[in-house]
């Protein structure tokens, strides 16, 4: 039966509705070309500026979108929480291989798959969270590059320490939903013990919660705000900043982006850097390679970003021991 045949056979709108139910399945049948899949746990507009660099690694390599492979993203707004359901709706695609901006999004596959290849550029104790046996043959079907080396909160603390010296309570931000906030929390709070200084730990799992979470602290007398590498976070990094000014609390943060949009400081991981290198895990399993017989990486670039505009409206002064180890200075 031809496929007008079929519309009129139905009637227009019935056809229409079972014509979009069969569109995935169809797109399947028919797909030429091999389908990457990618969970960004922020939104589009947010995230732009560093996932496009997968995209610059997969032209790189010599992929054309289109021409070599599909794509299919779909964006979780911050909200950590739809991460599992929308990694779930991108596995019913039948991608060659998933990608996902998250460790959220890497521990829901890896519970829905063992066969569907799962890359990442932002994993955090793979092997203590059981997705790699070990980072030299994760062994399973999680690979990837690290966002964090294993002592970035106690870097991040020192830091803070220099430009407050005379802090003796510092804060901690963390999203109780996000898995890796628990171990920036123990990490950091280890950290403070050792040097002697109390952490004042608040959580806030949502937007809304952002602006009480950061008066909180400002009360309880925090002179710095450390806030964990976090989904939600860097979505909102505009709306942190202006609350974090208003309270007049200087934060650090383990991405530069929270600090080219307002933030004081940041120590870590290139976020476009790693999704440019994700893009070569990519590329070795659409050549046939096994996940679990790629060595994970450590993070190729970490940088020290300082936004001297944000410290003016602190009245803080860089110390000069900190600047000059800047790797980027916002005026």
């Amino acid at each position: 039966m031809r496929r007008r045949e079929f519309i009129t056979l139905l009637g227009g709108a019935a056809a229409a509705k079972l014509l979009l139910l069969l569109g995935p399945v169809l797109a399947q049948t028919v797909r030429k070309h091999p389908l990457i899949a990618c969970v960004i746990g922020g939104s589009k507009t947010a995230t732009d500026r560093f996932f496009s660099g997968f995209r610059q690694g997969l032209r790189e390599l010599g992929y054309l979108e289109g021409r070599d492979y599909d794509i299919e993203v779909r964006y979780a707004d911050g909200d950590i929480g739809r991460v599992p359901s929308l990694t779930e709706e991108l596995l019913g695609l039948k991608p060659d291989v998933i990608v996902s901006g998250t460790t959220a999004g890497v521990l829901a596959a890896s519970k829905l798959t063992n066969a569907v290849p799962i890359v990442s550029e932002v994993l955090t104790d793979p092997v203590g969270f059981g997705v790699a046996a070990s980072h030299a043959r994760p062994g399973g079907n999680v690979t990837g590059v690290l966002v964090t080396v294993e002592d970035m909160p106690a870097k991040l603390l020192e830091l803070g320490l220099e430009v407050v010296p005379d802090a003796r309570k510092i804060g901690l931000l963390v999203n109780p939903g996000n898995p890796i906030g628990r171990l920036f929390r123990r990490d950091l709070e280890a950290a403070a013990r050792a040097r002697g200084v109390e952490a004042i730990v608040v959580e806030a799992g949502s937007r809304d919660e952002l602006l009480g979470a950061l008066q909180r602290l400002a009360r309880e007398n925090a002179k710095i705000v450390i806030l964990a590498q976090d989904t939600m976070f860097l979505n909102e990094r505009k709306r942190i900043a202006l609350f974090a000014v208003a309270q007049h609390l200087p934060t650090l943060f383990g991405f530069s982006e929270n600090v080219e949009d307002g933030g004081l400081l940041s120590y870590g991981t290139d976020l476009r850097d790693n999704w440019r290198h994700a893009a070569n895990f990519v590329d070795k399993i659409l050549k046939g390679a096994r996940p679990g017989d790629l060595p994970l990486e450590f993070p190729t670039k970490l940088e020290l970003t300082i936004n001297l505009a944000t410290a003016k409206a602190l009245d803080l002064v860089i110390p000069t021991s900190v600047l000059t180890r800047a790797d980027e200075v916002i005026e």
